[in-house]
């Protein structure tokens, strides 16, 4: 597909804004759904919590078919149907702490068009700063992928590299109902972490796509797990999808300073690639 880049580059630089107060009953959800409570004191929330606030809070009437806001808004109108977020770099700066309003700052950074195995690709970088009371909390950058549709994949009879097993590695249980807390806790409406049928007839996956933030925020807490403290950076990048119901491993191998952690999927393969820095 031809697309509009010079139109598409015309959302470079549009902005957007939400806040809400964080509360107490909003880390327990989310600490209710990983299964886990905090480890660094009452000052230190969930690594990763801030993908749960003030997300936009588009009206359902304004959702595309596969439960996305409908284009043209705050992200560009990219006409490639299927929509995906592909990494991201974290700095953290300070902690959240509950009962401060937290403000979402985010503009449009980037537009690019590349060609990929699988036809069109569109990257839409967005960049976000997350405030506390007027506080910097993190900065992020977020790249989205936007990309063709795809018929039914023939089989594919390449041997899979496999990952390796970290020096850390943990066996993760994804359930549907695991993937559908998260995407209620994130306000997250695209349909092929939560509809089964939608995601396998429509977008041709095998199963339910484990969504990346997700992925990214297991890797995160396990670095700051083994390492004993909250990393100052973070940085991920999506290789393959993940899909549930099943399981898939967390691992994390020591590096200096630098910590690589990566998901292996069930057939052995990456993933999701990251790093932490401290």
């Amino acid at each position: 597909m031809q697309l509009d880049l010079d139109h598409l580059r015309g959302w470079i630089g549009r902005e957007d804004q939400n806040s809400e107060m964080l509360t107490q009953a909003s880390v327990d959800r989310f600490e209710a759904t990983f299964d886990r409570t905090s480890r660094y004191g009452t000052a230190a929330l969930p690594l990763l919590f801030h993908f749960c606030l003030s997300q936009p809070m588009v009206p359902t009437a304004e959702l595309g078919a596969d439960g996305h806001p409908a284009r043209g808004g705050f992200l560009p109108p990219v006409p490639l149907p299927r929509r995906m977020w592909a990494g991201g770099a974290i700095d953290f700066h300070s902690p959240l702490r509950i009962g401060e309003i937290v403000t979402r700052r985010s503009v449009v950074e980037d537009v690019a068009v590349k060609r990929g195995r699988t036809g069109t690709l569109c990257f839409v970088t967005v960049r976000h700063a997350i405030e506390s009371d007027g506080r910097l909390v993190l900065t992020e950058r977020q790249d989205i992928v936007y990309r063709d549709a795809v018929s039914p994949p023939t089989p594919d009879r390449k041997a899979v590299e496999k990952a390796p097993v970290g020096e850390s590695s943990v066996q993760v249980d994804v359930t549907a109902a695991f993937l559908f807390r998260y995407s209620a806790l994130t306000f997250n409406s695209h349909r092929i972490h939560y509809d089964a049928p939608y995601s396998h007839e429509e977008e041709h996956y095998p199963g339910l796509v484990v969504h990346g933030p997700l992925q990214a925020t297991m890797l995160c807490q396990h670095a700051a797990d083994w390492c004993g403290a909250a990393p100052k950076r973070f940085r991920f990048r999506s290789l393959a999808p993940v899909f549930g119901p099943g399981m898939f491993t967390v691992n994390a191998s020591s590096d200096g300073n630098t910590m690589k952690l990566w998901t292996a999927r069930n057939d052995g393969s990456v993933g999701m690639e990251a790093t932490a820095e401290w």
